[in-house]
This record gives C-alpha cells, structure tokens and sequence, in this order.
C-alpha cells in the first residue's frame, strides 16, 4: 500500500506489513537494487501476520485508461451513435489503441471507500477493468483491478468531452490486492463479474472475460509509451468488457462490486461529488 500507507503482504486474510515502505517505496528500491518486487517484499515483510482489511493497494503516479479494447464496447458506442460500424469500431481494429489521461492518485479510492458520480451527469456507469501496474519503462509489475468510473452520457454530447466524462473527484477505484505476473500463469483466462446493488437489490449484472481483448498488454504500453515517458509505479486500465445499460445507470449509494476470483472483490459505495 501506498501514500502514506504501509506495503504488506496479504495470505489468508492476514496481513504482514513491510515497515518503512508504502508500495512506491518498495518499487523503487525493487528497481534501484535490482532486486525482483515479489521477492524484496517477501525479505522486508515482517513474519508476524496480523489480521488486516485491504485498502488502495497503490497510490500510482499516473492513470492512463485505454479504450474500446472489447468489441461490446466499441459495438455499444457506435449503436449510441446510431451507426453499425462507425467511429469506435475503427478505434477497436486500428493498430494504435485509445490511450487516455485518467488522472493521478489524486482521484483514485481504493476498496470500500466511495467512489464518484458527477454532479452534472445524469448516466455514470462504472466500467470494470483490468489493471496493469508499471515499474520503469514500461516494466509490468502487477495486475490489480479497477472501476474506470465515467460519465457516458457527456462523452456522448461530444466525443471530445471524454476528459471530463473521464476525469474527476473519485474517478477511479483500484484494488483490492496487487498479484505479481507469476501468480497469475494466464492474465488472458480471467473471468470479471460486475453487479450493481440498490438498497440491497441487484438493479446490474454482468460478465466478461479477459480471453475476450482485442490487445496484448505489451502492446497497449509500448503505445503508451511513444514520446511519453510514464513514471514508474503508474497504472494502466485496459478497457470494459461489461457494458452497463442507461436503466442502470449509478445513483448516489449505489453499490458496485467487481469480482475476480484470483483477486477478490472491488467494492465501492458511489457517491455524487
């Protein structure tokens, strides 16, 4: 953990923290001594576990979002359009991917803690991602998960609008853990649930698959890469494959809970800011 918040290593629902280090110190020094992240958190951690609830795994640099990396999302964006193959289905074939400025730790809540609706908005939808994490040059350091939390009825007056459909008070929900690339053999055989609760009533489900993305990680960071050089303990979100109808979309106390087996569950209650 990260900002202020002590890194730990998480087994069985207990905790052992790594003193003196938040989760950008301990990338740095991972980087700056050569040493591999899993292994340097495992020779700092202290042995005693202790019972602990996650909370935001890292408070990254940056956030960068891609998008239309599923064809349920391109296919829902050109039908808001009223066309069948249309802007976003172009951006889903294309060779270069959408790239885009999310914010900095300065918008992103982590497990349990209330993530945001714009005041202006009358259809914010969350969009359950899969999240990379990058050491420097693009190195990937591990995968967590997201809730690139957007504003779909702006970017729909305008495409243009997208940084303020994107961008905003507790935009971006991240966690709850962080699983190095050897805990995870396959990151492309990942099935992500995605339901919405209202006062306790299910008002939202949906599923997905990582097997279902039109881009390789590697790919969406050597793009994001290109005469931009992104700092170290930033975070990449690599696009929605659950698509949340207007009928669904957020009120403020809404609960939305995004599940990955090998992670666990990304709860946040939303809140209007």
């Amino acid at each position: 953990m990260s900002g202020g918040h002590v890194a730990a290593i998480f087994e069985n629902g207990a905790a052992r923290s790594i003193p003196g280090h938040t989760m950008r110190d301990l990338i740095s020094r991972s980087e700056a001594e050569g040493i591999p992240l899993a292994e340097l958190a495992q020779s700092l951690a202290t042995r005693l576990a202790q019972p602990a609830t996650p909370i935001i795994p890292i408070h990254p640099c940056e956030v960068w979002g891609c998008g239309c990396t599923y064809e349920t999302s391109a296919t829902f964006r050109d039908g808001e359009q009223g066309t069948r193959d249309g802007m976003y289905a172009q951006v889903y074939r294309d060779p270069r991917p959408e790239i885009f400025f999310k914010g900095t730790s300065r918008v992103c809540v982590g497990p349990d803690q209330a993530a945001g609706i714009r005041s202006d908005s009358r259809f914010t939808a969350p969009e359950p991602e899969f999240a990379l994490v990058l050491g420097k040059q693009g190195t990937i350091l591990g995968y967590t998960l997201a809730n690139d939390v957007s504003a779909w009825d702006i970017e729909r007056e305008n495409p243009l609008y997208l940084p303020q459909s994107k961008t905003y008070d507790a935009c971006c929900a991240l966690g709850p853990y962080i699983l190095t690339p050897d805990e995870i053999p396959d990151p492309y055989a990942l099935r992500m649930t995605c339901s919405i609760a209202r006062n306790g009533a299910t008002r939202f489900e949906g599923e997905t698959s990582t097997a279902r993305l039109n881009r390789r990680f590697e790919g969406l960071v050597e793009y994001l890469f290109r005469s931009n050089s992104v700092p170290s303990s930033s975070v990449v979100l690599t696009g929605t494959g659950i698509i949340v109808t207007e009928e669904a979309a957020l009120a403020d106390g809404d609960v939305v809970s995004i599940r990955v087996a090998e992670f666990g569950e990304l709860r946040n209650t939303m809140r209007v800011v």
